[in-house]
């Protein structure tokens, strides 16, 4: 018979909201400033080594929920015979979604991620594998679904406790959401709400943007550190809005939101531009995390690791499976 929380554990995640408790509010102190600074290495300093930092990061929270008084069911480890069968069924789920997504004209091109497609296989086996897993979800699950939840809950409720991690877990995902400009522009253009086939919009495909493509030229992978399809940091050199050429032999149209003088985000789009793509990845990744808090509720953190796994090391495979874009003159497919 599987194992059920506590009735302490169940009278604590119960509890009437209120004020955080002094152990428990520094508890929550500690916990935000262990998931900044593992942001800030995992996407910035020291993105290959993410499995590491994330598992020392995550052990420092669970020690530090412990020593508050969580128990390890409040914390999202209990129901794991249910949690794998939700998560295995959510990831079979995933899996038939990228395959009718690839197979759909409309909806190939989210698929093709620089990140994805600008490794060797041996790397993107790596991503997939062991960076995705244990650089990026173990620590988002347990930290933000496992111990801010927790700690949350105590005081102040369930439904308080999903809003907090939420909106942490939303704001966790800007670095990640300025590096997916560059690699996957379709799919940030999606996430605010921005029409895609609107004329010589950037990464349409069959419509070249100002780099002469339909995403992201001299891009370099870095390493990790984001989310998605290809895990792995891009930095792209763009020439755009300058008046001139890139070196593709396609000019750039200094007009509009591109001229000289806008001021310029870190991947030199446009900073209106690179504001709204944060914006919108941080709600959607936000609203994201309310639907895997209330998998964690129903069955651990076992159901959102396991969908959170497939959904993001499942990319690399088919952004590969993807097929080119066919341009719309018809002849023949896009390079990759």
């Amino acid at each position: 018979m599987e194992r059920e929380p506590g009735r302490a554990a169940r009278a604590g995640s119960e509890a009437v909201p209120g004020a955080l408790p002094g152990t428990l509010a520094g508890t929550l102190a500690g916990t935000v400033a262990v998931l900044v600074a593992a942001n800030v290495l995992n996407n910035r300093l020291a993105p290959r080594l993410a499995p590491l930092t994330s598992a020392a990061a995550t052990g420092a929270l669970v020690v530090m929920a412990r020593r508050s008084g969580l128990s390890w069911a409040e914390l999202g480890f209990h129901r794991r015979s249910r949690g794998l069968r939700i998560g295995g069924a959510l990831a079979s789920a995933v899996a038939g979604a990228y395959a009718a997504g690839i197979a759909v004209p409309a909806t190939r091109r989210f698929f093709r991620d620089e990140r994805a497609l600008s490794l060797s296989r041996a790397r993107a086996l790596e991503e997939a594998l062991i960076q995705v897993p244990f650089g990026t979800v173990l620590l988002e699950e347990v930290g933000f679904r496992g111990v801010t939840h927790a700690l949350v809950a105590r005081s102040h409720g369930h439904g308080t406790a999903t809003a907090v991690s939420s909106v942490l877990f939303g704001l966790w995902h800007i670095l990640p959401a300025v590096d997916m400009m560059a690699a996957n522009p379709a799919l940030s253009r999606l996430a605010t709400g921005e029409a895609l086939g609107a004329p010589g919009a950037p990464g349409v495909p069959g419509v070249p943007d100002a780099a002469g493509s339909g995403g992201s030229r001299g891009s370099r992978t870095e390493g990790t550190g984001g989310e998605g399809p290809g895990v792995p940091v891009v930095r792209a050199s763009r020439a755009r809005g300058t008046g001139g050429e890139d070196g593709s032999g396609v000019p750039a149209v200094p007009a509009g939101p591109d001229a000289p003088g806008v001021p310029r985000g870190p991947e030199g789009a446009p900073a209106w531009q690179v504001a709204r793509v944060v914006a919108g990845s941080v709600v959607t990744t936000g609203l994201a995390g309310v639907l895997f808090t209330e998998l964690r509720r129903r069955g651990g953190l076992a159901a959102p690791a396991l969908f959170h796994v497939a959904t993001n090391s499942l990319g690399y495979l088919f952004a590969r499976l993807a097929p080119p874009e066919e341009p719309a003159s018809g002849r023949g497919p896009l390079p990759r």
